[in-house]
């Protein structure tokens, strides 16, 4: 189960992909990481679903990562008289905590901490910003504002307020709920939703207590207004575009997509690309060429992972959008531009020891006919530093702990390999070798670069860098020497 392409995809799970049959196909297909949204569903169709994934898992023996996305706070409208009413622009519309059905004149907007923020001249979206409402008078219960893009408001419509941070904590109750849940389960990473700030992230630190790695969703504003702050407090970045989208003028999500890719390349941590990257293939065996395209500028720029969502969870044709964006990867991989746009936006970073091994690994690679660079690791961040300089061969990530298996099956050109602890290099060497004949990234006639950390099986001990030759002899060595 070779990936023949560098950049990994993630497959979300749902109504359409919820039995065995399908998600391996969907495995088999070119997923890497599947993503169980807790929005969606029952914990009981979580856990069958994580149960499913573990069996193939086991059947094919090849790590497979999983994702658990947390909803977040919903800010939604209350209820109409009539089901619908219809805004239009420049009349008022006010919001107020009163729970009397509304009407064309008001409704209720059952959420207090919203009101604390607000100021006049502040922006309200409704129903994925199709009507805009701008606020003239605010106070503690209340909100009048002017439409100044109407449209059809129905029941419990979701609410965005992109112009201020919000004081509500990133975890509801759901999510605090759903957390410990995942976390029990043995999901290997869990997606934060509505991150606005780094306290977000830290809080559910506190909670996950190392069970799983935490990416943040980059949805809101304030969040890449703070951004920096929110990528030292993650392990990972989610680029959520569709919210973004609503909350932003269209026309910034672009820049600001390249902007972050780069940034949490820099810092060694997986960056996801997501949101309506195939959306047509929801009903259409057959992408737009415009999805295409998108597809192919966040591989072009360097992203860990590109994801589907509604696409793989609810569509017709699952497992053709998990191969189309398989195709579109190895395409563009294979174009000689992209190593040059690679290049050009790679950042050389040289602050540690661990630093210089793996840049001068990248550079021996480049410059030497080397197959593959394998690395040793316990915690997984000399596979994350090594995949941050995009090197021109494959990375063998060998690890005795399936956790960080798991979880490296996110990061850029990365094949995970489970071994067993090694206490001195020349063993290491040989398991170097091993796995790289077993999974045919050499030959017996190749050359594959070992990078490790002596003492063995602590973190952050990375300093040994080999040009070690696949001596078919080493297959064979049952003890190392």
């Amino acid at each position: 189960m070779r990936r023949l392409r560098n950049v990994k995809i993630v497959a979300t799970l749902g109504p359409a992909s919820d039995d065995y049959d399908t998600i391996r196909a969907l495995f088999e297909a070119g997923a890497d990481v599947f993503r169980l949204n807790m929005s969606h569903g029952t914990q009981d169709d979580i856990a069958a679903r994580h149960r499913i994934i573990r069996q193939i898992e086991a059947d094919l023996e090849r790590p497979i990562a999983i994702l658990a996305d947390l909803q977040g706070p919903k800010l939604r409208v209350g209820t109409f008289t009539e089901g619908t009413v219809e805004l239009h622009e420049g009349q008022s519309f006010r919001l107020d905590l009163d729970e009397t059905p509304g009407d064309a004149t008001r409704v209720q907007l059952p959420h207090v901490e919203i009101f604390a923020a607000l100021e006049p001249g502040a922006t309200l979206l409704v129903n994925d910003g199709k009507i805009r409402l701008k606020v003239e008078a605010c106070g503690p219960d209340f909100a009048d504002c002017l439409v100044t893009v109407g449209g059809t408001i129905s029941n419990r419509k979701g609410v965005n307020v992109p112009d201020v941070v919000l004081p509500l904590a990133a975890l509801s109750e759901k999510d605090r709920a759903d957390l410990e849940f995942a976390c029990e389960l043995g999901v290997d990473w869990l997606a934060l939703s509505f991150v606005q700030r780094a306290e977000d992230v830290e809080e559910a630190r506190v909670l996950t207590k190392g069970r799983a790695a935490l990416m943040s969703k980059i949805e809101k504003p304030a969040a890449v207004r703070s951004f920096k702050e929110i990528l030292d407090a993650s392990d990972g970045i989610m680029v959520a575009r569709g919210d973004l989208g609503v909350e932003l003028p269209v026309q910034n999500v672009p820049p600001i997509q390249k902007r972050l890719v780069r940034q949490a390349r820099a810092d060694a941590k997986p960056v996801i690309v997501a949101t309506q990257m195939l959306e047509s293939m929801i009903e259409s065996p057959m992408p737009t060429r415009a999805e295409v395209s998108d597809v192919a500028t966040a591989i072009y720029e360097g992203a860990d992972a590109v994801m589907l969502s509604a696409e793989s969870a609810a569509g017709a044709y699952p497992v053709e959008a998990v191969r189309t964006m398989n195709a579109v990867a190895m395409e563009v991989e294979s174009d000689p531009t992209y190593r040059e746009i690679l290049e050009s936006s790679r950042k050389v970073k040289r602050t540690s020891i661990a630093d210089g091994i793996v840049s001068a690994a990248r550079d021996i690679a480049e410059t030497t006919d080397i197959r593959a660079i394998c690395c040793f690791t316990q915690s997984g961040t000399t596979a994350q530093i090594t995949a941050r300089e995009r090197p021109p061969v494959p990375i063998i990530a060998l690890t005795p702990l399936i956790t960080t298996a798991r979880r490296l099956c996110l990061s850029w050109g990365t094949h995970c390999v489970l071994t067993d602890e090694q206490e001195r290099f020349k063993g290491a060497v040989i398991s170097a070798v091993r796995a790289a004949l077993k999974y045919n990234f050499a030959t017996s006639k190749d050359q594959v670069l070992v990078v490790a950390g002596v003492p063995f099986n602590v973190p952050g001990t990375t300093n040994i860098l080999r040009v070690a030759p696949c001596e078919e002899r080493l297959i064979y060595r049952s003890e190392p020497e």
